[in-house]
């Protein structure tokens, strides 16, 4: 199996990013809240790597806990930055998001105004396309970028051949924004524009045979739990 690295851009599970260790170096996916590259050079040191072997940042989707810092780290590696085209107004500081609260936590989060804190706007390298699917062969990685709408229109996630997914804000777990404990128990995060969207993908990556869900928020979590919050979501 491809050994995939949290970096904890905040304590106890609250905020992840990843790093997927390929042949020829790392793919990062997500980026992290603004200023918080010191977190991933943490993790890429304690594995004998440095933001160098970074190859490609995959950004999952536009909410600054994800895509915050990643103008930093691409002046750091060098590296290209693939999205979608979907949260491409998002990225470039055209449009200010809006926020669907799937519960009590997500409206009271959102009047703390973290949600709207501003990042450095940047251009994709590569713009993922509706429903596309790109391979990260290129990059050292055997395994996919799809498109998996739902969470936000542009959302997207990465399925490796060994049948690990990293799903960015499909599915959280844990108390409150996520992680901290309960880690193991899937849920939704705070925001979401589209459950049933959102059901649908995961319900494809458990049909391909995932069995391991990596996310921005607690986990990971096993297909097992994914399965659940699936039937959950559509009321089955």
């Amino acid at each position: 199996m491809l050994d995939i690295y949290r970096v904890p851009i905040l304590p106890f599970g609250l905020v992840n990013a990843h790093l997927i260790r390929g042949d020829a170096g790392v793919v990062l996916v997500d980026a992290g809240l603004p200023n918080t590259e010191h977190r991933v050079l943490a993790v890429l040191r304690q594995h004998g790597l440095g933001f160098d072997d970074i190859r490609l940042i995959v950004i999952t989707h536009a909410h600054v806990d994800h895509a915050g810092n990643a103008a930093t780290l691409q002046r750091l590696s060098g590296a290209p930055i693939m999205a979608h085209e979907g949260d491409l107004p998002f990225y470039l500081k055209e449009q200010t998001m809006t926020f669907c609260s799937t519960g009590l936590f997500g409206r009271l989060f959102l009047k703390t105004g973290l949600m709207y804190e501003p990042y450095e706007k940047f251009r994709p390298d590569i713009l993922l396309k509706d429903f596309e699917c790109v391979s990260l062969l290129k990059w050292g990685v055997d395994g996919v970028v799809r498109h998996t709408a739902g969470h936000t229109a542009g959302s997207i996630s990465v399925e490796l051949a060994d049948q690990q997914c990293l799903v960015g804000d499909l599915v959280s777990s844990g108390l409150l924004l996520g992680g901290i404990a309960c880690t193991g128990r899937a849920k939704q995060p705070p925001f979401e524009d589209d459950s049933q969207l959102v059901a649908r993908q995961l319900e494809a990556m458990l049909a391909t045979g995932g069995q391991q869900f990596y996310m921005g928020h607690g986990g990971p979590l096993t297909a097992e739990q994914v399965e659940r919050h699936v039937r959950r979501l559509l009321g089955s």
